[in-house]
């Protein structure tokens, strides 16, 4: 009985065993449906041939009299007992006798339904009998409940398969090595699987989007690609990159309009054999394949046998004069460029983390959307106007830009500090190079944190998070767009030391406020952005911090919608120009989910006491606290720096 995790051969497995144990001459299992309060089981027909579904109500006949009152009946003479309902053997054309019939339950005492015996083969059923049916009844409630936990695990299973394969975009999990878990019919198709049951080669695959994919050519390619690095599958730019980092710390990437080119041969014994769809499979260019290796760091794997194999694929190529093809999964088989067939896909790109009970990650999530009909219609908007002007006349059409609105949000400003000396004694190529790596990072983290990139200034950087789409709480956003920043820029500067290159140093400043956002320029060029009193704070904020030796300073505006979840150190009370109102500052020394050390509390203690003495004009004080002798252990860094 216990072998056995499928219900209905649990349920013939007990029936068996309890008829064989007790040599009566039938048994029957009867299961409770609470959802519907029926007892159901299944019997064979009296020639032995077919089984039947028998289905009682709950408190009706001797099994639902034993369910409701979880008595034991032992009944000599059936069709004498006032509660033997005989419809049973009228379906089954088998007569009834005797009858021993017991509750089962199962490991926590909950009813699972009712045993019955029927017909003893030699004279009635004992007080024995009962006692050896209670033995099996608790072993067989056990078996039961098993078997009803799988089945209902595998009906979760279907369903939220049924869910996967239900989704228009493509879904591939991994596990925590980055190998491909699932794959829905949605990523298939995405990646050149064909679709309907004939095959064109001079039409071409996927021809028809609402059509769906070749059920032969899919269990071939999801046999294939699982187990599978999705690196290798999916050739797109920093994917292992985005994936492993999602696997380690749980983060979330998107990134939008990326570019996936995919290729596709149709195998066939011979050029006059018929092509067909199951025959089709993936094949990755000698290019590509090369890269995702490099990037995989697998050539510590490489064996002799590989370098005799790339010696005749350069020979190969040699003699084609063009690039060729692997068969997808083979280091050694070459396809012909004519039999291939490829195409550029559109996509957004979503990397995410996939959470057991616990809260920890458990393997990935990689979903993309195809834009590619999307990106059509981009480019002919992008000869009149720049891409983010025209995603946001694509959603909200373009009366709703051109009029403009006010907005509460907050701006965040970003510099690099001492950018012309840095880069005097770097070539060209070395600067562009820097402040593209250095960007990368940085707008990942505005990024992230659900901000919008407004434009690049030089070695500047401006953001703006609730606007065009409002956040609820834009400050906190914009503070942990911040404080990341400063976390990549540690990780940036610490993959600099170790290239001997020289570490960068930035300022950031965030002000909250009304701003108006919209289109802005001329007929010829326009650009989607805020302006306002909140911009140029922020950019007056940023051009302080080295006046303050401090790599982030919040305004007061800022500050006020955020102060219960960040460490603060009061700067100062100032007047930008132009303003005539002062300002408080603050320096941004962390979010309050991760405690200060003991030496950051004592110096921000004797700082704030200063800075009482020295705003209540006790400058005798403020002089005292500020400039009395340190303790060894208190000597603080800016968080920037450490």
């Amino acid at each position: 009985m216990e072998q056995s995790l499928n219900l209905e051969v649990t349920l013939q497995s007990v029936m068996a065993a309890a008829r064989q144990l007790m040599q009566a001459d039938r048994s029957t299992l009867w299961l409770l449906d609470e959802a519907n309060n029926e007892l159901w089981s299944q019997v064979q027909s009296a020639d032995g041939q077919t089984l039947i579904d028998l289905r009682l109500p709950a408190d009706k006949g001797i099994v639902g009299h034993v369910a409701m009152t979880s008595e034991t009946l032992n009944i000599l003479d059936a069709y004498r007992d006032s509660r033997f309902d005989a419809s049973s053997d009228l379906k089954t054309g088998y007569r009834t006798r005797s009858i021993l019939c017991m509750p089962v339950f199962n490991s926590s005492g909950k009813l699972m339904g009712v045993s019955q015996l029927i017909n003893k083969a030699q004279g009635q059923f004992t007080q024995l009998d009962e006692s050896f049916m209670r033995a099996f009844n608790t072993q067989a409630g056990i078996a039961l409940e098993n078997a009803q936990l799988f089945q209902e695990l595998l009906l979760e299973k279907q369903y939220q398969k049924d869910i996967l394969e239900s989704l228009s975009d493509a879904v591939i999990s991994t596990d925590m090595a980055g190998r491909i878990v699932t794959i829905n019919e949605a990523a298939l198709k995405l990646l050149g699987c064909p679709t309907g049951e004939a095959f064109d080669h001079k039409v071409g695959l996927n021809t028809d989007t609402e059509e769906r994919v070749n059920k032969a050519a899919c269990r071939r390619w999801q046999q294939a690609l699982i187990g599978r690095l999705i690196w290798e599958v999916l050739p797109l730019e920093r994917l292992q990159m985005r994936l492993e980092d999602s696997l380690a710390s749980g983060a979330r990437h998107y990134v939008p309009e990326q570019s996936l080119t995919v290729s596709v041969a149709c195998e066939a014994a011979d050029q006059s054999a018929e092509r067909r769809p199951e025959s089709c499979v993936l094949v990755v260019s000698d290019e590509i394949e090369s890269a995702a290796n490099d990037t995989a760091n697998d050539s510590a794997n490489d064996s002799a046998d590989d370098s005799a194999d790339d010696s005749a694929d350069d020979a190969y190529r040699s003699s084609r004069g063009a690039v060729s093809y692997r068969l997808w999964g083979s280091s050694q088989r070459l396809i012909s460029p004519a039999n291939v067939m490829g195409w550029n896909r559109s996509i957004n790109l979503t990397v995410s983390p996939l959470s057991d009970p616990q809260g920890g990650v458990r393997g990935g999530l990689v979903v993309l959307e195809d834009i590619s009909q999307e990106k059509r219609m981009k480019t002919t908007l992008y000869r009149y106007m720049t891409p983010s002007v025209a995603d946001r006349v694509m959603a909200l059409g373009e009366d709703v830009l051109m009029v403009g609105e006010r907005r509460d949000v907050t701006v965040l400003f970003s510099d690099i500090r001492g950018y012309t000396t840095l880069t005097e004694a770097l070539e060209a190529a070395q600067v562009v190079s820097m402040l593209n790596e250095y960007f990368e990072t940085m707008v990942e983290a505005v990024f992230h944190c659900e901000g919008t990139l407004d434009k690049f200034i030089g070695d500047a950087l401006m953001a703006v998070f609730g606007a065009p789409l409002p956040l609820e709480n834009h400050a906190w956003s914009a503070v942990c767009s911040a404080l990341d920043m400063r976390r990549r820029l540690r990780i940036f500067n610490r993959d600099r030391r170790t290239q001997g290159q020289p570490e960068l140093r930035i300022g950031i400043g965030l002000s909250s406020g009304e701003v108006v956002s919209g289109n802005i320029g001329s007929q010829r060029k326009m650009e989607y952005t805020v302006i306002g009193d909140g911009v140029n704070l922020s950019a007056r904020l940023e051009s302080i911090t080295k006046q303050y030796g401090c790599d982030i300073v919040l305004s007061e505006h800022t500050y006020e919608r955020c102060r219960d979840q960040v460490w603060v150190r009061e700067l100062d009370l100032i007047r930008v120009k132009g303003k005539l109102e002062p300002v408080k500052i603050y320096e941004l020394i962390g979010d309050r989910n991760h405690p200060l050390d003991n030496n950051m509390q004592a110096f921000l203690q004797l700082y704030a006491q200063g800075r009482e003495a020295y705003t209540s004009r006790a400058f005798h004080v403020a002089i005292a606290d500020w400039t009395q002798p340190w303790p060894c252990s208190l000597t603080i860094k800016s968080p920037s720096y450490t």
